[in-house]
């Protein structure tokens, strides 16, 4: 079954680059392991302060590339995989208001959200990795896996740094606003010095 990707140009002859199950589950693996930092009672407040602000940037531009790629690639191969969808963007939708809250807390109550914010991303992480991404990996070739990747990591690129739960989750919409308020949060973020990824920690 067909995903209707645009080709990627060839190189050495054949399509090359990070598989679309590799890229989540990696990010998964890598967003658990900041939200674990988060909730650790030994976290200095400055630490945790810069920590909260890199998993809301991190998330937000996750679930931005998984909702512009990967469930419409969902949808379009999985039998079910509308109703799949769905419920994924309403707990995604539901992440997004939980992030605001957590970059809205004072020291006194960051430790609560966080506790939120990580068992909602365990819950995002187990859903995908294990039934949305096994079921695409069956119903897609290796190639529009590889296409796939290609496309949620250029996404991320161009994607929301802050929780915006009220923007399209769907394309068309998605694909055009998400980059629109991707450049106004990357203002905010340079002259409020927020740190948004986890290499600057």
């Amino acid at each position: 079954m067909s995903l209707h990707l645009p080709p990627l140009p060839p190189v050495g002859g054949e399509t090359t680059g990070p598989n679309v199950i590799d890229v989540i589950c990696r990010e998964h693996r890598e967003l658990i392991a900041l939200c674990d930092e988060l909730v650790d009672d030994g976290t200095e407040p400055d630490r945790r302060r810069s920590v909260a602000q890199v998993v809301g940037a991190e998330l937000s531009r996750h679930l931005s590339a998984e909702e512009q790629y990967l469930y419409p690639a969902v949808r379009a191969a999985v039998p079910d995989g509308y109703a799949l969808v769905d419920r994924e963007i309403a707990e995604d939708r539901a992440l997004l208001e939980a992030l605001l809250l957590l970059e809205a807390a004072d020291d006194g109550n960051r430790a609560a959200r966080a506790g939120d914010v990580r068992r909602r991303v365990l819950r995002h992480a187990g859903a995908a990795d294990a039934e949305l991404l096994p079921l695409l990996q069956r119903m897609a070739s290796v190639e529009e896996l590889i296409r796939l990747g290609n496309r949620v990591e250029l996404a991320e690129e161009a994607a929301p740094t802050r929780p915006h739960p009220g923007t399209p989750a769907t394309p068309p919409w998605n694909k055009i606003v998400d980059p629109a308020v991707a450049l106004a949060d990357k203002v905010r973020d340079v002259v409020g010095r927020r740190t948004t990824h986890s290499r600057d920690l």
